[in-house]
C-alpha cells in the first residue's frame, strides 16, 4: 500500500449520525493509552494527522479518516480509562457499540493490545463484542520495540490466552517507534480493497 492522500472528513459525537458512507471501513478499537493514534499516523505515513494526547482517554468521538480514496480508518474512543466518569465510560461503550452496529461499509476491525501485559478485563469485552457483531477481529500488538525479542512469542501467547480467539486469529506485534509489522498490516488492507480479479491471481 503507497499512501498517497489522507484527510480527517468527519468527526462524531455521541450525538452525531454516523455518515453513510461508500468505501470500505476498518475500524481501530483500544485502551485509551495502547497507542492507537500511533498505529493510525504509521500506517498514514504522518505524523500527527491522528492526535495522539498526552492525557489518556482525550479520544471521546468516532474519527473517520479518508485514505487514497480507497477506505476509511476509524478511530474509535479509547476506552478503559480509569479517571473518566462511569457516565462517561458508558457512553464510549455505545458509540463503540452502535458503530459495530449500525456501520454498513464495515470490512475489518483492529483490536489494540499492549504487548507487553495480558488483556484487560475491558479488552476481553471488548473482543467478545467485536465477535459478537459477527466481527473477526485482528490483533495488533502494540509497543513492540518495549519488550525484547526473546519475549515476542511468549506475550503474543498470553494475549490469545487471555482473550480466549479462535484458533485462526491473526496477531500482529507492531511497533510504532521502527514500524515493525506495520508491512504485514499493508497486505491485509490492500486484500480489502483488491478486485475480485485480483484476488483471484
Amino acid at each position: 500500500m503507497i499512501i498517497k492522500h489522507v484527510a480527517l472528513e468527519t468527526v462524531c459525537g455521541i450525538t452525531s449520525k454516523l455518515p453513510a458512507t461508500v468505501l470500505p471501513e476498518v475500524a481501530f478499537a483500544g485502551k485509551s493509552n495502547v497507542g492507537k493514534s500511533s498505529l493510525i499516523n504509521a500506517l498514514m505515513n504522518r505524523k500527527s494527522l491522528a492526535r495522539t494526547s498526552a492525557q489518556p482517554g482525550k479520544t471521546q468521538t468516532i474519527n473517520y479518516y479518508r485514505v487514497n480514496d480507497d477506505m476509511y480508518f476509524v478511530d474509535l474512543p479509547g476506552y478503559g480509562y480509569a479517571k473518566a466518569s462511569e457516565s462517561v465510560k458508558a457512553q464510549w461503550g455505545r458509540m463503540i457499540e452502535d458503530y459495530l452496529h449500525k456501520s454498513g461499509q464495515l470490512k475489518l476491525v483492529f483490536l489494540l493490545i499492549d504487548i507487553r501485559h495480558a488483556p484487560s478485563e475491558n479488552d476481553r469485552i471488548m473482543y467478545d463484542w467485536i465477535c459478537n457483531h459477527g466481527y473477526h477481529p485482528v490483533i495488533i500488538a502494540t509497543k513492540l520495540d518495549k519488550i525484547n525479542r526473546s519475549q515476542i512469542q511468549k506475550q503474543v501467547k498470553l494475549i490469545k490466552t487471555t482473550l480466549s480467539v479462535e484458533p485462526d486469529t491473526t496477531v500482529i506485534p507492531f511497533s510504532a517507534e521502527t514500524k515493525q509489522g506495520r508491512e504485514e498490516i499493508y497486505e491485509l488492507l490492500d486484500s480489502l480493497i483488491a478486485s475480485p480479479q485480483e484476488q483471484e491471481q
